[in-house]
């Protein structure tokens, strides 16, 4: 079995939406807010950023769920709110205390 390998020409968001998607919001929601120091560090941002990405940022598509959350999640709605830094604070995730 062989694989041929197809490029997508750059910019054409018809070609692989998903891909295309995905670039414009890490460019809006992490590259344009820092300044990235070489290779090392643009794979810990990202490999951070997937971790917020898939475990907690809001997808509407899914009904305002992350990716690695199945069901509708019970979030009580009382309690003190606590807020975690993700990328030194260049995003902030909110969750209700325990």
């Amino acid at each position: 079995m062989s694989i041929t390998v197809l490029k997508t020409p750059p910019r054409t968001p018809r070609a692989n939406c998903y891909a295309e998607r995905w670039i414009r919001t890490v460019r809006a929601e992490v590259s344009h807010r820092m300044l990235i120091y070489g290779e090392r560090h643009s794979r810990t941002v990202l490999d951070e950023y997937i971790d917020h990405y898939n475990r907690h940022r809001p997808h509407q598509a899914r009904g305002q769920r992350p990716p690695d959350q199945d069901e509708q999640a019970v979030v009580p709605i009382e309690g003190r709110i606590e807020r975690r830094k993700v990328l030194g604070g260049a995003i902030n995730e909110y969750h209700r205390a325990e």
